[in-house]
């Protein structure tokens, strides 16, 4: 079968994703040009690879014929500056240009608020980024967030009206490339982002997962990308 070069990329994108959700087949060493650097699938949990704001609001679980990381009560974690509530960021894993790839379930009922976050750039618990797939799109909802030493602020350039959450897993992606600036984040659709941002204040940091001030469930991550080596004064745990 021909298949012109473009259309090949999208073709291979869907697979990527396909293989992630049912035959957890081994990611490619190399994506978009980056290297593979973390896979999760929380089969055998590693629970010291996780830095929670709120330790007790998190748990390896199973959830269906899923071994899921569960944000399963609302996290007691007071930030310094508006921001989320429930984060756990993967330990001693710093990256500037990345791209990843996760599976997210929304374990609350609907309202305009409810959201799944994926965090990025995170340098310590006042500098990161942060995009929000909340339910209905508004100033603090469905949008891509910086946190900078004051209350998150939205940077989005284009964004959907809301985040179409069912009570399934849904597969996410994050693209990063700190040169231009660029984020895109992807929402079931892998062949057009759901939000996109450009905004070069953090060109590198860790990643993570969890929510506003909602519960949810993380499967299947993996990460492409940069390693990037981590300032000896950095703080890594999410929540000091």
């Amino acid at each position: 079968m021909n298949v012109k070069p473009g259309v090949a990329l999208i073709v291979g994108v869907l697979s990527l994703g396909a293989a992630a959700k049912e035959n957890r087949e081994p990611p490619p060493r190399q994506f978009m040009g980056l290297p593979l650097l973390f896979v999760e699938e929380f089969e055998k949990p590693s629970p010291e690879r996780w830095a929670p704001t709120d330790p007790s609001a998190w748990s390896f679980i199973r959830d269906g014929n899923r071994s899921v990381y569960a944000l399963f009560k609302r996290s007691d974690y007071k930030p310094k500056v508006r921001s989320p509530e429930g984060i756990s960021v993967l330990k001693d894993v710093a990256v500037s240009d990345f791209v990843l790839d996760l599976w997210l379930r929304s374990t609350v009922k609907d309202c305009p608020h409810r959201d799944m976050c994926v965090f990025f750039g995170y340098q310590d618990p006042t500098h990161f980024y942060y995009v929000h797939f909340g339910l209905r799109a508004d100033a603090a909802s469905n949008t891509i967030h910086i946190v900078n030493a004051k209350p998150r602020a939205s940077i989005a350039r284009t964004r959907t009206k809301g985040t179409p959450w069912t009570e399934g897993y849904h597969h996410v992606r994050i693209v990063r490339k700190v040169e231009s600036g660029t984020i895109e984040a992807y929402f079931d659709d892998m062949t057009r982002p759901a939000m996109t941002a450009v905004d070069k204040t953090f060109r590198w940091g860790g990643v993570g997962v969890g929510s506003f001030d909602d519960t949810g469930n993380v499967d299947c991550i993996r990460l492409w990308g940069k390693r990037v080596r981590l300032p000896a004064a950095t703080t890594r745990s999410a929540g000091r």
